[in-house]
Parts: C-alpha cells; structure tokens; sequence
C-alpha cells in the first residue's frame, strides 16, 4: 500500500515524494527531525516533539516557516491520510535547495517539509520479555560544542559509526560515552538504571529525550522513586539492579547484559516491567487525540 507523504504543505503518493538532489540535508545533513507515536487515536506528546524540533531549528538559523500549530495540524493530517491511529511519524524539516558549497545563505527558497506516518518495528518482541543484551563502543558521543548533543539534527554519523560497531558485535544497541568517559546514551536511546530505590540516569552527552522524560515522571510519581540525573560510568552500570533503555520507537526496553556483565538477576526486573505498564497507560492519554 502507497503511502501519503506530507511534503511542503502537499499530501502526495510515496512514490512522488520527492526533494532535489541539491537539497542541503541530503548534501551535508543540514536540518532537524523528530520521530513521535501515536497510540489509539493520541499523538504522544505532540507539543513537547514540536517544541523541540522548533528549538533545533532556531539553533541551526533554519526558519521553518510556519506556526507550531500548523505542524501540529499537519502531522494529524498525515496519519489520518494514512488511516493511522496507532503508528510512527518521521518529521524532518531540512533548510532546502542551495548549491555544492556549504554556505546556508545559498538556500534562498526555505525549508522542504516532510512528514511520514508509518508502522514501526524497532526491537523483536521477544527482547522485551528476554531483555537486551548490549556493549559499551569505542565511538564516544558528539562533544557539547562540536555537535550538542541536545540538537535532533539530520547529522547523525555520530550515532550510525556506534550502530555499526554494535552490529559487527552481534548486539542490538550500544553504550556510548562522553568525552570525560561517563556514561552518555546509547545510539539511539536513553538509558536508565534502578538500584536502592533510586532511577538515575546521565546528565550529560545525550538527548533530553521525550519519553525519557515521561518515565522519569512516571517513576517520581506513581512509583516514589527517587529520581537522579547524575554522572555515571560504566561500573554503575554493571553493578545496577535493573538497567532499561527509552526512545520513541524503543518505548521502554530491559537490558539484561553490558559488556558481558549481567545485570542483577539477569532477567527484565519489577521496576522496569511496571515502568513499561505505566508508560503505555500514559500514552494513550497524554497528548493529542484526532
């Protein structure tokens, strides 16, 4: 079945989706994206994915050129051409049509708009019951002033040369590290560990990600889990009593190994698994309903 693509203001069939090939996120991945859920009918936190594709945005001096609202808008109509009420959105806002050179000011005409609405299978569903079991990579994550790690842009060499050294390990994900050697994030998720009552995860080198922040609430709320973003290095890590990752297309994952180290009792833990619970409760209530 054909997709409906959004592109610049337009529905039009997959097949006629199409950008030119001077477009300058293709040429040097220059723009910002945004990957959001819906679940029955609710996009999962559509305002805080939105205000966070603006702020990429105005960081990189791209003027996307239409109101939060509008994308808002935009994105319900996309799943709802596509009759989706449970399924996966890619944004991508990237700055348009320039030359060979690097110079934005070259890309006179403004930013071509996408979005797709699709299904999306990230992990197998037996990893959620069984758990993941991931390594730490040489690759170490983007520093603040080289490519914040807070900007969702179209650049992500960083995160792809991890995933390759993940793959070639025979693992589905991997741990990233900063800089200074702490824990980061890893190629495409959040993670979290869980030991004495308390939910940590890393200050510092990664996305301040939207499902990230819904688990955190979650756990200090529902559960009265004492929630820390810390410093954190790999030793805390291995000698956690529960380790999950977070993402908009993960959701909420168990990892029940790093670095050949197993985590507690080597099985996804009670935490984790009433974590999972809430967050899918939440998430077909909060955000918004078309």
């Amino acid at each position: 079945m054909s997709l409906k693509i959004y592109l610049n203001g337009k529905l039009v069939e997959q097949a006629d989706a199409k950008v030119s090939v001077f477009d300058h996120g293709l040429l040097y991945g220059d723009g910002a994206f945004e990957g959001i859920r819906a679940y029955a009918g609710v996009v999962f936190r559509l305002k805080q994915h939105i205000d966070r594709l603006y702020e990429t945005a105005h960081s990189l001096l791209i003027d996307i050129g239409m109101s939060k609202d509008a994308m808002s808008a935009a994105v319900v109509k996309t799943l709802k051409a596509n009759g989706l009420r449970d399924g996966y959105i890619r944004l991508v806002v990237t700055r348009g049509d320039g030359d060979l050179g690097l110079d934005p000011r070259k890309c006179k005409n403004g930013p071509n708009i996408i979005i797709i609405a699709d299904k999306i299978v990230l992990y197998p569903q037996e990893l959620y019951t069984r758990g993941l079991d991931i390594i730490t990579v040489p690759t170490v994550r983007n520093h603040p002033e080289a490519i914040n790690p807070q900007l969702k842009s179209l650049n992500y060499l960083n995160n792809i040369l991890a995933k390759i050294e993940a793959n070639n390990a025979g693992v589905p994900e991997a741990i990233m590290l900063d800089g200074s050697g702490y824990v980061a994030e890893c190629t495409g998720d959040n993670i979290f560990m869980v030991k004495d009552g308390q939910l940590k995860t890393p200050l510092q080198g990664r996305l301040r990600g939207i499902t990230r922040d819904a688990v955190m609430e979650i756990a200090a709320k529902k559960l009265k889990l004492d929630v820390q973003e810390t410093l954190l290095t790999r030793h805390e890590f291995f000698n956690a009593e529960e380790v999950f990752l977070t993402g908009t297309a993960a959701e909420l994952i168990p990892v029940v190994k790093i670095d050949g180290r197993r985590i507690g009792t080597g099985k996804p833990g009670p935490v984790t698994l009433k974590l999972l619970k809430l967050f899918h409760e939440l998430a077909r209530k909060d955000g918004v309903k078309f």
